[in-house]
């Protein structure tokens, strides 16, 4: 049998999906919802240029994509993680909401504002 990789070089191991898969099965659920919504949010942030760099990296289609998937993913969880992990999540997803109405040079109409199809109107 011959070595077919380059002279010199190391075989570098890929991911090992068997402890991956193991480790995932250990997280519960809704731990797992909380820290895709904390990621969707942390995303939305700096799409929305609310982070140290500003503006560098603020764009609004992005924000509202990402917004507008988090009020989805909310709504969907709402029976399934309990008010006290929801709770700051609805607040920061407001939050987001208005922070994008504010960003926004063109003013969505109540209720037509990034995730408000599952949050309701926001108004500021």
């Amino acid at each position: 049998m011959s070595d077919t990789s380059p002279a010199g070089s190391a075989e570098t191991p890929g991911p090992d999906f068997d402890e991956m898969t193991r480790d995932i099965a250990e997280v519960p659920a809704v731990e797992v919802i909380v820290t895709v919504a904390v990621n969707l949010m942390s995303a939305a942030a700096v799409k929305l240029g609310l982070t140290e760099e500003g503006d560098k990296y603020k764009d609004l289609d992005e924000a509202r994509k990402l917004v507008h998937a988090l009020a989805g993913l909310l709504d969907a969880s709402t029976t399934e993680i309990s008010s006290f992990h929801a709770a700051p999540l609805r607040d920061g997803l407001k939050s987001l909401q208005l922070a994008f109405r504010e960003a926004s040079l063109v003013r969505d109409e109540p209720g037509q504002g990034p995730g408000e199809k599952y949050t309701g109107p926001i108004y500021g």
